[in-house]
């Protein structure tokens, strides 16, 4: 179509306010909660101008972006006025209209008073799509505006002019990490460490990263794990005409990995199941031939192998790139082997783990393997489906990771989580509002004995003590959390209400074996003689447990100091027993 027929139909789109908006979720990657929508337009459907990108590329060429780009913003506010879900808006404005007059003199006022708009419920994202030619000016205009309560955010963070300059000279409230980072970040770990970069600059400046174009459960999880705050892709949501929410499946996602994270810094590898470091890469069915699985790896050059699944979606072989065109380099070997299924090419014993295999024993199933498939990916199954893959440099990586973070912030002795990660769990335990019972264990008469027998016998009955409470743990609840507040105080997090027979048991298990820890005349007599607290010298009964629960059934906790003086509180009480006893708030 002539030049001179799109500037037309542009005029008339223009004068007939005929544009569509469109409205696409941002998502908070911690809750999955939806923080705001960006304001996007598309043109009259099945005209040449549908298009935004050559709406705006013809509005730009011909000296009418002004108008286009008030056109939308003024649809997408109006919308967004008459709609009680929106939240904050991203509208996009292009460099170019910001240093026009119009939008300096008059776009704050005007659509403020028509619009009744708080302005700090708007972030201009400024799309740079061609260089900033006067930053000074530029900068001027947008501190202007924000000095006014408007928020800016650098979008396509990482692609065409969107530099590190441009973050620098505007120091913008959102950074907008372009979706040829975002893609296939999982398998590109340059991308992953580029990422990591952004999260620690977004952390010392108080600005906030938003992910673009997430669309694969694997991306998404590299993201969660990495501490990116914000996201957005059609795996989220698609965009629509209405405020729509995130999909119910991708919060529930995101729930769910975000507990899977926090156990990354919990938990030993011998209680982390391969599942939660699983790449949803997708399998290649067997009859697929050769030459179909060799476009699959030159559009994807971070693959680096496939599983086949027969028609049951069960996991029958592997097929790494190293070995796929080991084959087709072969003299004629495109000829031989190109029309072939992958069957015929698959290695047919590759190593499968269930998805609830803990990672230190799959790291021991992987270097098992010989030297030819010692790097070969690892098929991780569900109820005999496949479910994923993982790689030996993606699982040392995290065993690696868990081990120094569970030595960092360890207690010494017992080898289970400190101050700081409890810390960290209470605070996690509020947030997520769900149903707990938090349980203190204190040793009594636990000092007497200590100062008696020595240092020595005294960290083997609190080595016993862990023994059991760990134990009786992953009994009841085997994803509950065992934290050493220190010396001989323990703290449980089950999330559940019913912690009695745990809290039984726990008593059962001390009372029968803690005489064994004295000599034969005390433990006949009953106590030891030695100073209390107070410094008199007394019979000392031996040692008994209290246990001392609260649980947010009946009560709702605003904080952890609230949390911790309830606790505290039931275990004076429990502290007032002579022998071990348990109470349940």
């Amino acid at each position: 179509m002539a030049e001179m027929e799109m500037v037309e139909i542009l005029k008339h789109i223009i004068a007939s306010k005929n544009v569509i908006s469109v409205f696409q979720p941002i998502v908070s990657l911690t809750t999955g909660n939806v923080i705001g929508y960006e304001a996007l337009s598309r043109g009259p459907k099945n005209t040449p101008l549908e298009k935004p990108e050559k709406m705006f590329e013809v509005a730009k060429q011909n000296n009418m972006l002004w108008e286009l780009e008030m056109l939308c913003r003024s649809k997408a506010l109006e919308k967004s006025c008459s709609n009680s879900t929106a939240r904050i808006i991203f509208l996009n404005v292009d460099p170019h209209v910001i240093n026009d007059e119009n939008f300096v003199s008059g776009f704050a006022r005007e659509f403020l008073a028509k619009y009744k708009i708080d302005p700090s419920s708007i972030i201009f994202e400024i799309t740079e799509k061609t260089a900033i030619e006067d930053y000074k000016s530029f900068k001027n205009i947008l501190k202007y505006y924000v000095e006014q309560g408007y928020k800016i955010a650098i979008d396509d963070t990482g692609a065409g002019y969107s530099g590190l300059k441009t973050i620098v000279e505007t120091n913008p409230q959102y950074i907008k990490v372009d979706m040829s980072l975002v893609r296939d970040i999982d398998k590109d770990q340059l991308k992953q460490n580029l990422m990591k970069t952004f999260y620690q600059f977004s952390i010392n400046t108080n600005c906030r990263i938003i992910a673009e174009g997430i669309e694969t459960h694997s991306e998404l999880d590299v993201l969660i794990d990495i501490g990116i705050q914000y996201g957005q892709g059609y795996l989220l949501q698609k965009p629509a005409e209405d405020f729509v929410d995130i999909r119910p499946e991708a919060k529930e996602y995101i729930i769910e990995r975000n507990k899977v994270k926090r156990q990354f810094r919990l938990f030993k590898p011998h209680y982390m199941p391969i599942e939660n470091i699983s790449r949803k890469d997708l399998p290649v069915k067997k009859d697929l031939l050769a030459y179909e699985l060799e476009k699959i790896f030159e559009n994807s050059r971070a693959l680096q192998g496939v599983c086949v699944v027969n028609e049951q979606f069960e996991p029958i072989g592997l097929i790494m790139k190293k070995d796929f065109y080991s084959y087709m380099a072969r003299p004629y070997g495109r000829d031989v082997f190109g029309h072939r299924p992958i069957s015929r090419l698959m290695n047919q014993q590759p190593l499968i783990v269930d998805s609830n295999t803990p990672i230190d024993e799959v790291s021991r199933m992987a270097m098992s393997r010989d030297d030819e498939h010692l790097y070969d990916y690892i098929i991780i199954s569900k109820g005999g489906k496949y479910f994923g893959i993982t790689t030996v440099k993606d699982l040392l990586e995290k065993t690696t990771e868990i081990e120094i973070n569970v030595a960092k912030y360890s207690n010494p002795l017992t080898g289970l989580p400190g101050n700081v990660i409890i810390d960290n769990n209470l605070k996690e335990l509020l947030n997520e509002a769900g149903p707990f019972s938090l349980i203190y264990i204190d040793i009594n008469n636990f000092k007497a004995y200590n100062d008696t027998y020595g240092f020595e016998n005294g960290d083997k009955v609190i080595l016993y003590t862990a023994d059991i409470l760990k134990s009786t743990l992953n009994k009841y609840h085997k994803n509950g959390f065992l934290g050493h507040i220190g010396g001989d105080d323990f703290v449980i997090i089950a999330y559940d209400h019913d912690v009695e027979n745990m809290c039984q048991e726990i008593i059962e298990l001390f009372d029968k074996n803690i005489r064994g820890f004295y000599n034969e005349q005390d433990a006949k007599n009953g106590f030891i003689v030695a100073k209390s607290r107070y410094g008199k010298v007394e019979r000392i009964p031996i040692m008994g447990i209290a246990v001392a629960a609260i649980t947010n059934k009946h009560k709702n906790y605003a904080n952890v100091y609230e949390l911790s003086e309830s606790a505290s509180r039931v275990k004076k009480l429990c502290k007032q027993y002579v022998k071990s006893h348990y109470i349940i708030d």
